[in-house]
């Protein structure tokens, strides 16, 4: 993934079902990892994943990229790993909110959707690429006619998201469930 990220200028990021990697802190990230040793029955180094990882987020202040995250409000809700880890990952989000290249936007549960139905998580590379994860596999696309239709889902949900001010109040709330 590194020489994809240090080639890309503009990142787009849908999450429907984890916290975004780029924004993930370490706790996070390991629990997500360990689940998905377990689940898929392979051994694996989880320490050197996880610095993986958090090496590749220097991506995030480096180069003159952009950011644009969208999340499902129910992502907020998960609890992956425990209450601690779930806190600790949800106030970085709200740290990482004023990150100057950085976008972040909930989509709000409860929200009038339109067209912009929930969908598999998927990210793109500025024009030339989406990748989805996809339960057994991941999905690399280059065609340009299948990466425009990302771009235009990633543009309808965008448009129902919640930012800045509206964001960080349903990450607090996220938040509190927890105390």
């Amino acid at each position: 993934m590194l020489p994809l990220f240090e080639r890309t200028y503009w990142f787009r990021f849908y999450q429907s079902w984890v916290i975004p990697g780029l924004l993930q802190t370490q706790d996070y990230t390991r629990a997500i990892l360990n689940t998905v040793a377990s689940v898929r029955d392979t051994p694996g180094d989880t320490d050197e994943a996880v610095a993986a990882r958090m090496e590749r987020q220097r991506v995030l202040y480096t180069g003159g990229r952009r950011f644009a995250f969208l999340m499902e409000e129910w992502v907020l809700r998960t609890v992956i790993g425990d209450s601690a880890t779930m806190v600790r990952q949800l106030g970085h989000l709200i740290g990482m909110t004023a990150t100057p290249s950085l976008s972040l936007g909930v989509i709000p549960m409860g929200v009038v959707r339109g067209n912009a139905w929930p969908c598999e998580s998927f990210s793109l590379y500025d024009e030339k690429q989406a990748s989805c994860e996809l339960v057994s596999a991941s999905l690399t696309v280059k065609q340009p006619s299948e990466i425009a239709e990302y771009a235009k889902t990633f543009t309808e949900l965008a448009g129902i998201a919640v930012y800045g001010v509206a964001a960080r109040k349903l990450i607090t709330s996220a938040i509190d469930t927890l105390g």
